[in-house]
């Protein structure tokens, strides 16, 4: 969107002449802009979007059945969704854009993220390109795309309006570092991608708040990325649970040059679980985590990576910043599949 503005403004206002005074581009050459930048964008996204359909067996009544959105993430034909979407399906069947329909397998799914991976066996399949979450800003362009109830398509567009909220999953984890957006989610469109200006995927869209308008969330993709990684290699991940919800935060400079931290940004506790790892070590809401193990903490993102299996039931050293105070506790990750 940027370099279309950046383009309008240099065919159309740049003064002529050195000393002219510049032209404020018109609200007709703004929206024209920001029209092109969310068409293009769904453009491009838009062939790897697909609809999903599940069944779910019932006995001898028959089967209930249930649908929602994902995206081709691979050209080999590996599809993202939400995890909601196709939990304990006996059939799952996906529409292309172009009208093909076909048997999907489901290769894993993680309800503690919402998020499942499914594949299926098609040629001239089209890519969704992945993004970086980390460097998404307040106010940045959001574009959510989904398939609805088996429609074409369907596109909304706003902005992103906060980062790093924490939103309580169906299996009663906390999901950390979620995109808030007013980019609305039509019914139907759970597991589809949202996008950039320039159509890489930033989010997958999971939530909207039904009393209040314009509230939807979003998986952060650099999440997807980590969670869709350990679905592929093993169909499932087992995790290390400390029973925390968090958000990335600064660390004031003084302190970062005080005790000379490796990093200038570590993980605010939000929440802490009670009875869980965490409050059974004695970690409390608005510490900030910047240590576990020998490892530096900068975000959710580096913390997730970390509590994995192998950290389970092992005594971790866990270094937290409380107030100005540097604070090194030990905290026992829980196992849990």
């Amino acid at each position: 969107m940027k370099a279309t503005v950046r383009r309008i403004l240099d065919d159309h206002i740049r003064p002529a002449t050195p000393g002219a005074s510049v032209a404020q581009p018109s609200d007709a050459q703004l929206l024209d802009a920001y029209s092109t930048a969310v068409s293009g964008a769904a453009e491009k996204v838009s062939p790897s979007v697909v609809h999903v359909e599940v069944a779910h067996s019932k006995g001898s009544e028959g089967a209930r059945g249930g649908s929602g959105s994902g995206f081709i993430f691979t050209p080999d034909g590996f599809v993202l969704t939400n995890s909601h979407v196709v939990n304990r399906a006996s059939t799952i069947h996906l529409t292309l854009l172009d009208g093909r329909r076909m048997s999907a397998d489901l290769v894993g799914e993680d309800p503690d993220s919402d998020l499942a991976v499914l594949r299926i066996g098609a040629p001239d399949l089209t890519a969704a390109e992945l993004g970086d979450s980390s460097a998404l800003k307040v106010g940045q362009v959001a574009i959510a795309i989904g398939s609805p109830y088996g429609f074409q398509y369907s596109v909304t567009a706003g902005v992103v309006s906060a980062m790093g909220r924490s939103l309580r999953a169906a299996s009663g984890r906390m999901i950390d570092n979620v995109i808030q957006t007013d980019a609305a989610l039509n019914p139907g469109n759970s597991g589809g991608p949202l996008v950039n200006s320039r159509g890489q995927v930033i989010g997958v869209n999971t939530a909207v708040i039904l009393p209040a308008q314009g509230i939807c969330f979003a998986i952060a993709v650099n999440t997807v990325k980590f969670v869709a990684a350990r679905l592929l290699r093993d169909g499932r991940i087992i995790r290390a649970h400390l029973g925390i919800a968090g958000m990335n935060v600064p660390i004031l400079r003084k302190v970062v040059r005080f005790y000379r931290l490796a990093v200038e940004s570590g993980v605010m506790v939000s929440q802490v679980e009670a009875g869980g790892a965490a409050d059974k070590a004695g970690v409390r809401p608005n510490d900030i985590v910047i240590a576990f193990g020998e490892h530096s903490i900068s975000s959710i993102d580096t913390l997730h990576k970390l509590l994995s299996d192998e950290h389970a039931d092992v005594k971790t050293a866990l270094t937290i910043l409380r107030g100005t105070e540097k604070l090194t506790i030990e905290v026992t990750p829980e196992y849990r599949r």
